[in-house]
């Protein structure tokens, strides 16, 4: 028995007809939608290639890409099948076709859930990422005379001015590395060489930050040097004042940014992939209707259309079994194969 039966008259499939062409036509410009916000993500992304760790980062705009040229690839041409479908003659061309295109479509729609799923579920990806990216980067924020590295500085300064965050994950992560160049260091001097000597790996470490770490929004001047000594600046407890810095790492900044992006991306993704099911679904019951005509002579008559020509169970049982032959015929080519081999051998 056949799965949500339809009847339809001509005018009705005429209708439908219309309607999927326009519907196909919309899908296009959403198609276009879709590889505009991939193109946007994967631009943000390169913006701040420097602090990302790996190249998975790019595989949700590029997935976004993709679908969106198959989008208008497929939809422009279910247009024009719909179109020539108001004429027996044209659509007589297509008839052979509709059953492999149809299946095609399934597969695409699956392939944009699961490309709006990664829009969600990307997040720790991303997160371990950017981890890994910003502690390189902030490694490498002294050697502003290293070729391949002198941008590093810039890149820093300009992300935590715009992120209005410091560090990785706070402002204490700068305590922990050497962020200034040994060519602005006096190793004459008996404070640098102390310093450099109170740890093992001889590095000038400073309790301060860059400059591009302070918050201009505090009425105070900003405090960046010695900011773990209270007796260093006037009225200065650095453990109950609130210091004028920006207190959020650039790792929660980022990944905030990122993944409100993606978040907003999924929802325009999910409401394609309904849409594109949607005229899936309109596609088959259009091909089973005019199925249904069997000439010319009959097009005023009705006929019917359904989404599945046997129930769920007997649909999947008949895949399965197709399945299975299938393989059979694969083992018995194989088979064959052999046997031919094995007298040249002899």
């Amino acid at each position: 028995m056949a799965l949500l039966k339809v009847t339809f008259d001509q005018k009705k499939r005429v209708k439908l007809a219309q309607g999927l062409w326009l519907m196909n036509w919309l899908s296009v410009l959403a198609g276009i939608v879709l590889f505009s916000l991939g193109l946007f993500l994967k631009i943000e992304l390169r913006k701040r290639s420097e602090v990302m760790n790996h190249s998975e980062s790019h595989f949700v705009p590029n997935s976004l890409i993709s679908m969106g040229l198959l989008s208008c690839v497929f939809n422009s041409l279910a247009g024009k099948i719909c179109y020539d479908a108001l004429d027996p003659a044209k659509y007589a061309k297509w008839k052979p076709w509709l059953k492999p295109y149809l299946a095609v479509c399934v597969l695409f729609n699956v392939a944009l859930f699961l490309v709006a799923l990664c829009c969600f579920l990307l997040r720790g990806s991303l997160e371990s990422t950017l981890a890994q990216g910003l502690k390189s980067g902030m490694k490498y924020y002294r050697d502003t005379d290293t070729p391949g590295r002198c941008f590093m500085k810039k890149t820093i300064d300009m992300l935590q001015i715009e992120f209005k965050c410091c560090g990785n994950n706070g402002f204490r992560d700068w305590f922990e590395i050497q962020w200034i160049s040994n060519r602005y260091l006096d190793f004459s001097s008996k404070e640098v060489k102390d310093r450099i000597k109170s740890n093992v790996d001889g590095r000038y470490l400073v309790d301060g930050v860059p400059f591009s770490c302070c918050n201009p929004n505090s009425p105070r001047p900003c405090i960046q040097y010695q900011l773990t000594n209270n007796s260093a600046h006037y009225s200065y407890d650095h453990q109950t004042e609130e210091l004028n810095l920006w207190v959020r790492g650039c790792r929660d900044a980022l990944l905030s940014y990122y993944s409100s992006l993606m978040n907003s991306m999924g929802v325009v993704t999910l409401f394609v992939w309904l849409f594109e099911v949607t005229i899936t679904v309109g596609l088959r019951y259009l091909h089973t209707a005019l199925e249904g005509v069997s000439s010319p002579e009959e097009a005023e008559g009705e006929s019917e259309g359904w989404l599945l020509e046997k129930s769920v169970p007997e649909t999947w049982k008949a895949f399965l079994e197709s399945l299975k032959k299938l393989g059979k015929g694969n083992q018995v080519e194989a088979g064959g194969a052999d046997a031919g081999q094995a007298p040249e051998a002899g």
